[in-house]
Parts: structure tokens; C-alpha cells; sequence
């Protein structure tokens, strides 16, 4: 075990490494989510979705 753990560290920390910055990206969006914040960047203007995108905003 510990031979295979030896020859195979640089690829345990590059998926370690990897995982963690999968799950701080996840973090991030379900945070943002939940701020009601948008993903889009909220430039409708320039937007062939402008109307269909944000209309859940608009009926509050």
C-alpha cells in the first residue's frame, strides 16, 4: 500500500487539488443562488434572451 501511495502521490494531489477546486466553484454558485444573484453578468442588453431570462424578477 504504501509503495502504490509513493508512486502515485503526484496524481492523489493533482485530483485532490482538482476536487477542491470543483467544490469552491459549486460553494460559490449555490451562495451566489441563493443571494439572488445572477450567473449571466446581468448584461441583458446586448441579450437575444433578454426578456425570457430575468421575467421571474419582474413579476415580484
Amino acid at each position: 500500500m504504501i509503495g502504490w501511495l509513493a508512486s502515485n502521490w503526484i496524481n492523489i494531489l493533482v485530483i485532490a487539488l482538482v476536487a477542491v477546486i470543483v467544490f469552491l466553484a459549486a460553494r460559490s454558485l449555490i451562495k451566489d443562488k441563493k443571494a439572488g444573484k445572477s450567473s449571466c453578468g446581468c448584461n441583458c442588453s446586448h441579450c437575444a434572451m433578454a426578456g425570457k431570462c430575468h421575467s421571474q424578477n419582474k413579476k415580484r
